[in-house]
């Protein structure tokens, strides 16, 4: 070996994955192999939309595959769609809604890594790479986790979600 980093190959699929917040999160690198870069291929339903919230770790970025989502940061709101990349340092406050009638695929940057554990510690194993029905983990039992183990991650939340018409 040269002293170099390890390259990281995934195969699509391979990955660990997890159901969390209604929706799966399928890990592609994690911070231990990439010098620290968090990176996951997320898929979410429509109506999913998270409280305004802001990370005091990490920066985050999403590049949307397909669907679309109404995404606010700071003051600022941005209707997001297949091909469009945003970039939240850390700090900023923001929370999004999974608009349209079709789930929202993105890939999820966290840097440095360490946030998507929080998914994994706060959600379930996904028995299969799809979102979760009836055999997901009842929302009520997650938000208390996502209560209770969310501070330790730097997760502050700072006010309600978006209005379905936002």
């Amino acid at each position: 070996m040269s002293g170099q980093p390890d390259v990281v190959f995934r195969p699509g699929g391979t990955g660990p994955a997890t159901w969390a917040m209604g929706s799966l999160f399928e890990r592609l690198a994690l911070p231990s192999e990439t010098q620290g870069l968090d990176v996951a291929l997320v898929t979410q339903p429509p109506g999913i939309a998270t409280p305004l919230h802001r990370h005091t770790h990490e920066s985050e970025a999403f590049f949307i595959i397909e669907g679309q989502m109404t995404y606010r940061a700071g003051d600022d709101v941005y209707r997001l769609t297949a091909g469009d990349f945003i970039y939240l340092p850390a700090g900023v406050p923001h929370a999004f809604r999974v608009t349209g009638t079709t789930p929202v695929r993105f890939i999820g940057f966290a840097n440095p890594g360490g946030l998507f554990d929080l998914y994994d510690e706060v959600g379930i194993p996904a028995v299969e790479r799809r979102l979760p029905g009836a055999d997901g983990q009842p929302m009520d039992v997650e938000v208390a986790k996502w209560d209770a183990v969310g501070p330790r991650y730097g997760l502050e939340v700072v006010g309600p979600p978006l209005a379905d018409d936002a």
